[in-house]
């Protein structure tokens, strides 16, 4: 692996400024890239035409720079909407619809000067750490195509590991970006809530459990990219105020400590190999001068699951409900869209109530574990990946799963109170695959977050000394 693909992101827009290369010239790369990679990987999605993206090029080299994206080719997660492009979402029902203006981070990454050459593969709907779907197909892991990739950032993460984008966009409800960005051995970011926002449209207060975010191959590209896509938007509520994460990203980490939760006392079965991996890569932490931690369960489990099951199935009723009221829509639907609509619909008030109070009592308590330490970590997924022929795992360690996503429980501590949360590699098992571990922050800690990860990274740089075969 050589030339200006195998730099990360950051270091391209260097050489774009300084003149080393031109915008056409890395978009010609790129595209040749996609020609000889994607075919099998399937990772992006909607490509635009090729003379149309080098004109484009030409276009950005003749041009004054308008941000550190300024000629860099990315493709934006086919949940979000790039204007003239098609937001399938992976629906039969959606296919070909074209958006008709940007999603707000995406107008914002265009602002900056990035140069919008496709979309990137998700779930349908982006339900489930699986990326397949009807209207583009199965994405494969950037490590092994015969199995799942992750999801719903699936795409996005597969296209970072083969060196088909410098960087990537994607979003994050039950891990959509820690996951798979742990199974390709690249990083993937969920943002505090109210760091990315998007316009303010229909109902902005009830449903905050998603966000979008920054995948890249270094911390210092996520922070640079985070930079890019933060700030509030007016009319928008709970936006967090615009702070830059990349001029500190380098600060030092000694001193710090962080709380290892394991599987939470046992209550998380893992598959054989991910907690020995994750603990070797926490010693690593330990060599840097970061003190780490075994912590007991910091809340119950049981508790946590029930408020996220219902708080879920709430949002997704709400966003999908009109698809399925609509009897030529929903034979279309898939099954698991079907059971999270059905779920919420039968939801009581005193449910709803329910499962909120557990979430503010969980945000107490892991604000309360913020005081002693910086972050909380654990696994990026309680499976290795499996093959694309399975859906979903129906057990973990001889424990049946009883819902389609109960083994991607590990991410909802993070997710079900909007904490910042990264997944760093935390290198490869015995068959090969890797395995991330997500560092979770107290809520608006996302810079720190970011420091963590980038100490990491210059101590181990898994992306560049382990690449994906062929690449």
């Amino acid at each position: 692996m050589d030339g200006i693909l195998a730099r990360d992101a950051l270091d391209q827009a260097l050489a774009l400024e300084g003149g080393e290369i031109g915008a056409e010239e890395l978009m010609r790369a790129t595209l040749q890239q996609i020609e000889r990679l994607n075919g099998p990987a399937n990772a992006i999605v909607s490509l635009r035409d090729a003379e149309a993206l080098l004109a484009e090029a030409r276009a950005a080299d003749a041009a004054p720079r308008k941000g550190w994206l300024h000629g860099l080719p990315v493709a934006i997660k086919d949940l979000a909407d790039a204007e003239g492009l098609p937001t399938s979402k992976g629906s039969p029902v959606l296919a070909g619809q074209v958006a008709q203006r940007d999603s707000l981070h995406v107008s914002r990454m265009k602002a900056a000067g990035a140069i919008v050459i496709g979309k990137t593969n998700t779930p349908e709907f982006g339900l489930g750490s699986n990326t397949f779907n009807p209207v583009h197909g199965t994405t494969g892991n950037a490590y092994d195509a015969g199995r799942t990739c992750g999801g719903s950032s699936g795409g996005a993460a597969v296209a970072l590991a083969l060196r088909m984008l410098p960087v990537a966009d994607g979003s994050d409800m039950m891990g959509s970006l820690r996951n798979p960005a742990g199974w390709n051995n690249v990083y993937g970011m969920r943002p505090s809530w109210g760091r990315v926002p998007d316009w303010p449209e229909g109902e902005t207060y009830l449903h905050k459990l998603s966000t979008n975010g920054p995948m890249a191959r270094s911390p210092r590209d996520l922070a640079a990219l985070l930079d890019v896509q933060a700030g509030p938007v007016a009319g928008a509520p709970f936006c967090l105020p615009k702070v830059a994460s990349l001029p500190d990203i380098d600060a030092p980490v000694a001193g710090r400590r962080i709380a290892w939760a394991r599987d939470w006392g046992g209550a998380f079965p893992f598959e054989p190999g991910i907690l020995d991996l994750c603990e070797t890569a926490l010693a690593g932490f330990a060599d840097l001068g970061v003190t780490v931690e075994a912590i007991d369960p910091p809340f119950d489990r049981d508790a946590l699951w029930q408020s996220w099951l219902d708080l879920r199935a709430f949002a997704n009723a709400a966003r999908l409900g009109q698809l399925y009221d609509d009897p030529g829509h929903r034979p279309r639907l898939k099954a698991t869209a079907l059971w999270e609509i059905e779920q919420g619909r039968n939801l009581t008030l005193a449910a709803v109530e329910a499962a909120s109070l557990t979430r503010s009592q969980w945000y107490a308590r892991a604000d309360a574990l913020f005081q002693t330490h910086d972050v909380i970590a654990l696994p990026t997924a309680q499976v290795w990946p499996f093959p694309l022929d399975q859906e979903y795992p129906t057990e973990v360690a001889g424990h049946a799963m009883d819902t389609y996503h109960r083994w991607m429980e590990v991410m909802i501590p993070a997710s079900l109170i909007g904490l910042p949360a990264i997944s760093v590699p935390a290198g490869f098992g015995a068959n090969g695959l890797p395995m991330g571990l997500q560092l979770i922050g107290a809520h608006g800690a996302d810079a720190a977050v970011l420091q963590l990860a980038q100490a990491w990274h210059r101590a181990t740089d898994w992306p560049n000394r382990r690449p994906p075969p062929g690449v």
